[in-house]
């Protein structure tokens, strides 16, 4: 997506509100995800999504996209990067979700608002809004959660 002014306070957001789910992805064995990556199973890996993703949101509202990607080098660290569609009411976000080892972030790629305002403010407000009415509980900051102990 091309930056503007508004994206990182959005991309902020959309991190902030499902920062819960990255980390129930994250409890997935990695050789687990990438397999399914890589053979394509994307139907397993969207029932994954899903799973993690009903704990905390209103059924449907984060999908798996059209897959995902995965980096495994012999000297790194795994990198599984998974296409998300993220759908409370009002808005659609396509988005990419990066877990690693130790972190997680997002990338937004598009945020679609049913009916776009005047104020691009008024448009991060109606995301923030719109996830909060999707979500189960209140939102923890990203920045606050400790990884999965190993």
């Amino acid at each position: 997506m091309k930056q503007n002014p508004f994206s990182a306070e959005q991309e902020k957001i959309i991190a902030d509100a499902i920062c819960t789910v990255a980390s129930e992805l994250r409890m997935i064995d990695v050789a687990d995800l990438i397999s399914m990556l890589r053979f394509e199973r994307h139907g397993d890996l969207a029932d994954l999504v899903a799973s993690a993703a009903e704990m905390y949101f209103l059924p449907g509202t984060i999908k798996l996209g059209i897959g995902g990607d995965y980096y495994l080098d012999w000297g790194g660290q795994p990198r599984v990067v998974l296409d998300l569609e993220i759908r409370p009411q009002k808005v659609t976000i396509y988005a990419r979700l990066v877990l690693e080892q130790d972190c997680g972030g997002i990338e937004i790629h598009h945020i679609n608002f049913d009916e776009p305002l005047e104020n691009p403010d008024d448009d991060t407000l109606v995301l923030a809004e719109s996830l909060r009415a999707a979500a189960f509980r209140p939102f923890i900051s990203a920045n606050h959660i400790a990884p999965p102990a190993a």
